[in-house]
């Protein structure tokens, strides 16, 4: 099967997810509520969340939220899905091409076919969040800097790896320039032509750098002053990377994290990677830059203070793609090989039991729904194929791709349950709920008790809603208005029971709307 096809299969199989699903309520919906903000105000620098001062993220990818915002109308999640599927798609293709120049063999799509389905890197094509973006950027400045290592480049190429960098560190920040900048110095240094460092870092580099830099922070001290560039510059940059206030974690964290980040081929890479460096099979330039980039990735993330498993993303395409350029210097028979695809597989044979047992267990119990049961039944039959061919047939590429597609599959046909699923996972559906109930009432106000982070649902209600107090609920003073509750903050809470069992109430997923 011809890539273009796989695009078109991953793209399906993706499809009822970017369609059908509602917005994440930590950080998705908090990000259109800044969108939302910005508009309002007429800012394009400068970013608020519930009028306090947000500089944790540079613009790029804001923009684009908000012009999808000002030309559709409305923030749709098809649209809003796109800004990450496409840089995703971008990412694969790029990895292609660069597979393709090093590979002298017949294809095989097995590096694609992983990256499509591995773990975190799967997980944020269908995330609206800016990481995709800037792994998007950081992979085309890698292979244009590989592209004039190898005297290959053009002169629009010096003048475009500057660019891809500037863009990754425009789209999630300072990890945008410190991946390209530490892999490619590291790789010269590795290969002994440290001297042409000139050609990638020279004065036009930093000439476009410096440019892009001074453009973006003139426009956020006119927008916003000395103290949101204050904050955009020191107390992301050096408070997040030498003494974390948000997200702080041991050194050693990257290490235990990968091994679910590569899921359900963590095994299968970290395998072919370190038996490839014992047994000095990483001979190739392109092998040795991909071990590079994911060793300088790893480390420099690792001494940085604040840790979250997604700062990993960058690292993910080379963590696949090594491998399977690596796959080919081994025999595909070899036990341990298979044993590293067996043991996922193995755990998606149980998929189904698993759900049965699931179905008892409070809070995630909602997952149980036919279409999820046909899902883990295709992930469980899936899982029986691979070990069959795995053990019977002894073909690792087999299994590979029959995995792939076993995931794929099961994505499609889970991603179809997700209008009832959707009531437990977001607040669309309790909003317009809440909505039409404050018409029916004729009441404006909104007010939420024990809901976390509340403040975005403003995407939703079209204004601000009021946290109540346990003293409010109780004391009366918010006769007639509407309050928004989980309803297991109230089970165990007798007094506040005692005031609403008599009310009007409506039940949306696991949230009360109380008519007070």
């Amino acid at each position: 099967m011809k890539p273009r096809h796989l695009y078109l299969l991953w793209l399906i199989a993706l499809l009822p997810v970017m369609i059908l699903r509602d917005y994440t309520p930590n950080n998705e919906l908090r990000y259109l509520s800044i969108v939302d903000e910005a508009l309002r105000q007429g800012n394009f620098f400068t970013f608020t969340l519930d009028g306090e001062i947000y500089a944790d993220k540079p613009p790029l990818s804001f923009w684009l939220m908000m012009a999808g915002k000002t030309l559709i109308g409305s923030h749709q999640m098809w649209f809003l899905s796109l800004l990450s599927f496409l840089p995703a798609l971008v990412v694969l293709m790029m990895m292609e091409k660069w597979m393709r120049r090093e590979k002298s063999s017949a294809y095989q799509p097995d590096g694609l076919l992983m990256l499509m389905t591995g773990g975190f890197f799967l997980a944020l094509t269908i995330t609206i969040r800016m990481d995709m973006l800037m792994v998007m950027f950081i992979t085309l400045s890698l292979y244009t800097f590989f592209k004039i290592y190898n005297g290959e480049g053009t002169k629009g190429d010096a003048y475009l790896f500057p660019v891809y960098v500037f863009l990754a560190l425009f789209s999630k920040g300072p990890v945008g320039i410190l991946v390209p900048l530490l892999s490619t110095i590291i790789f010269l240094i590795y290969r002994g032509k440290i001297r042409t460092w000139k050609q990638y870092w020279g004065w036009k580099s930093w000439l476009v750098l410096l440019l892009g830099c001074g453009i973006w922070f003139t426009g956020v001290y006119l927008e916003g002053g000395d103290t949101y560039l204050y904050n955009l510059l020191v107390h992301q940059t050096v408070g997040r990377g030498v003494n974390a206030f948000h997200h702080k974690s041991p050194f050693y964290y990257y290490a235990i994290a990968i091994w679910y980040v590569l899921a359900p081929w963590m095994l299968l890479s970290v395998g072919l990677i370190i038996t490839g460096v014992v047994r000095k099979k990483i001979q190739t330039e392109t092998e040795k830059f991909f071990l590079t980039i994911i060793l300088a990735t790893f480390v420099m993330l690792s001494l940085v203070s604040s840790k979250l498993t997604v700062y990993l993303l960058p690292a993910i395409p080379f963590l696949i793609y090594l491998p399977a350029m690596l796959l080919d210097k081994f025999d595909e028979t070899n036990i341990w090989l298979r044993l590293s695809v067996a043991v996922p597989a193995l755990i998606f044979a149980v998929a189904l039991p698993a759900l049965f047992y699931i179905k008892r267990i409070d809070g995630i119990s909602y997952i149980a729904v036919p279409l999820v049961y046909a899902a883990a039944a295709v992930i469980s039959l899936g899982g029986l194929t691979v070990l069959y061919l795995l053990f019977k047939k002894k073909a690792l590429r087999k299994s590979i791709r029959a995995m792939t597609f076993t995931l794929l599959s099961a994505i499609f046909i889970a991603g179809l349950a997700l209008p009832r699923l959707n009531p437990y996972m977001g607040w669309n559906t309790l909003c317009k709920e809440a909505m039409r109930i404050a018409e029916e009432k004729d009441t404006t106000e909104y007010y939420v008790y024990k809901i976390p982070r509340p403040g975005s649902m403003d995407v939703f209600l079209g204004k601000e809603v009021m946290v109540a107090s346990e003293e409010d609920i109780l004391s009366d003073t918010l006769s007639g208005q509407l309050l928004l509750l989980p309803e297991k903050a109230v089970l165990n809470d007798t007094p506040i029971q005692s005031v609403i069992s008599g009310k009007e109430q409506y039940k949306t997923g696991p949230y009360l709307i109380i008519v007070l």
